[in-house]
């Protein structure tokens, strides 16, 4: 059996309200490829697979600020890119006053289909840089 082997290395950013930093945490994936004469055809092995965009930090700190006003939540409360709404207490009605808090803040217009589709503040960041870049290009 003939095999192939790759290592794919992922940088994720991580904040910390306390002192406003960010740092990058790098996370390594092993990835096999394998056939034999069998069954013809390779098999690839990866315990996840995910693609996603990679807000700007500064987006992700207007993003938390923001939920974490919406919401009231208190500052020792922990906020991170992956935190969800609803983990943190919001219903419907506050996710559409986040989504409202954003639109004001970044200047844009969200879709109602595109909003309902926010769960977390990676997703929220994520969806303002693609629209902030959007309409710098010209495109409303």
């Amino acid at each position: 059996m003939a095999t192939v082997s790759a290592t794919c290395l992922r940088f994720q950013p991580l904040f910390s309200q306390s002192n406003k930093s960010s740092q990058a945490a790098a996370s390594l994936k092993p990835v096999s490829v394998g056939w034999t004469k069998n069954n013809g055809f390779p098999s690839l092995k990866a315990s996840r697979f995910r693609v996603s965009c990679a807000a700007k930090p500064e987006t992700v700190e207007k993003v938390i600020e923001i939920v974490r006003k919406q919401l009231a939540l208190t500052p020792e409360t922990e906020l991170t890119n992956e935190s969800k709404f609803a983990a943190l207490g919001a219903d419907s009605l506050d996710t559409v006053e986040i989504v409202m808090a954003l639109e004001e803040e970044f200047d844009i217009s969200v879709e109602e289909e595109s909003s309902q589709n926010i769960t977390t503040v990676r997703e929220a960041a994520d969806m303002i840089d693609k629209l902030v870049q959007k309409k710098a290009e010209g495109g409303s």
